[in-house]
C-alpha cells in the first residue's frame, strides 16, 4: 500500500487496517485523523508520536491481546497472525529454551502482573531469554516505560509492513 491508497481509505477502512496492529483503538483513530500523509515516514513519525500518548490502561489492553512469548496465538484473526508470525522465527525447538521460557513467563507475570512483552522479530531465543532475565530485576516504572517501548516498537514494525511493495 502506498500513502496515496491509505490517504484515500474511508475512517472506516483506515482504523480496521490499523486496530490489529495494536489494540489501542485511540492509537488508530488519531494515525487515520493525521491523513492525509506524503511519505511512509510521515505515517511512521505521526504513528510513533501517537504511541506517546498511551496510558497504562491502554497498555494493559493492547497486552491483553498478546500471547506469551514462545506460546503460539490463537485464534485466526489479524493481530494473532501477526503474532504468530513474528514468533515464527524463534528456535524454541529445545525442550530447556521452552522451560526456560515458561519459567521466566510465571516469573515475570508473578512480579509484574501481564505478560512478558519483547519484540521477538530479529531476536534469537537466546536474546529473548538474556532480556527477560534483565527486566526481571527492573523496578514497576522501569518495567512499564521498557514495556510501552516494545510495544512501539512492535506497532511500527507492523505498520512498516503495511507499506511494503
Amino acid at each position: 500500500m502506498t500513502p496515496g491508497e491509505f490517504n484515500a481509505l474511508s475512517e472506516f477502512e483506515a482504523v480496521a487496517l490499523l486496530r490489529p496492529l495494536v489494540n489501542i483503538p485511540a492509537w488508530a483513530k488519531t494515525v487515520s485523523d493525521g491523513r492525509p500523509y506524503s511519505s511512509v515516514e510521515d505515517v511512521l513519525q505521526a504513528a510513533g508520536s501517537a504511541c506517546e500518548n498511551w496510558r497504562p490502561e491502554d497498555i494493559a489492553q493492547a497486552l491483553s491481546a498478546h500471547p506469551r512469548i514462545g506460546e503460539r496465538a490463537n485464534g485466526n484473526g489479524k493481530e494473532a497472525q501477526l503474532s504468530r508470525g513474528e514468533q515464527a522465527t524463534l528456535d524454541i525447538s529445545q525442550q530447556s529454551v521452552i522451560d526456560a521460557l515458561y519459567d521466566g513467563n510465571q516469573r515475570y507475570e508473578q512480579r509484574f502482573g501481564r505478560v512478558f512483552l519483547i519484540r521477538a522479530r530479529g531476536r534469537s531465543s537466546e536474546e529473548i531469554l538474556d532480556n527477560l532475565q534483565r527486566r526481571l530485576k527492573n523496578s514497576p516504572d522501569a518495567e512499564d516505560h521498557e514495556t510501552a517501548q516494545q510495544l512501539k516498537e512492535i506497532t511500527l514494525l507492523r505498520l512498516k509492513e503495511i507499506f511494503q511493495p
